[in-house]
């Protein structure tokens, strides 16, 4: 029908418009209460720890997936073009560091390659909410030339003094 169209094409624009791509840094591994953590973003439990302003630790909802209710984008990743761009801006938005010790992505063959996180630096995050409801999604860039062997993405990674 018409209006199941209509909805088709609405999801599929506001996915390219927030720059959502479901397909790039899949898991992670993180440290918590002294516990190592692997999780992965297809299960619709995945939580991402946020480094607080009191220095403590934070865990949110990791992005959404199409079978969550919501209205926040699908997916568990944000441009950071379509950031700058202000495509994100109808949300209460705000960046925020991810603390983990890997991340997981597939590569072109589709097996997964994990990558070692240096001390003092994390994954970008943007942490976004609207009415009640707030996730956390990875930001990402083009990769350079070595890393766009292995995907067309990359999570932005970034220093303590961000």
């Amino acid at each position: 029908s018409f209006y199941y169209l209509a909805l088709v094409f609405f999801k599929l624009f506001i996915n390219i418009l927030c720059g959502t791509n479901n397909n790039m840094c899949g898991g992670v591994n993180y440290t918590i209460e002294g516990k190592k953590v692997n999780i992965y973003f297809p299960n619709p439990e995945a939580k991402l720890p946020i480094l607080m302003k009191d220095g403590g630790i934070g865990l949110y909802s990791w992005g959404r997936r199409k079978e969550q209710a919501g209205i926040l984008p699908l997916g568990g990743w944000a441009r950071l073009e379509s950031i700058k761009a202000g495509k994100w801006d109808y949300m209460q938005t705000r960046p925020v560091k991810i603390p983990v010790n890997m991340f997981m992505e597939k590569d072109h063959n589709k097996e997964s390659c994990w990558f070692d996180m240096e001390e003092g630096t994390y994954l970008q995050g943007l942490f976004a909410s609207l009415n009640d409801e707030s996730r956390i999604y990875v930001v990402t860039v083009e990769p350079d030339e070595i890393t766009k062997q292995i995907h067309d993405r990359w999570p932005r990674i970034i220093g303590v003094e961000n």
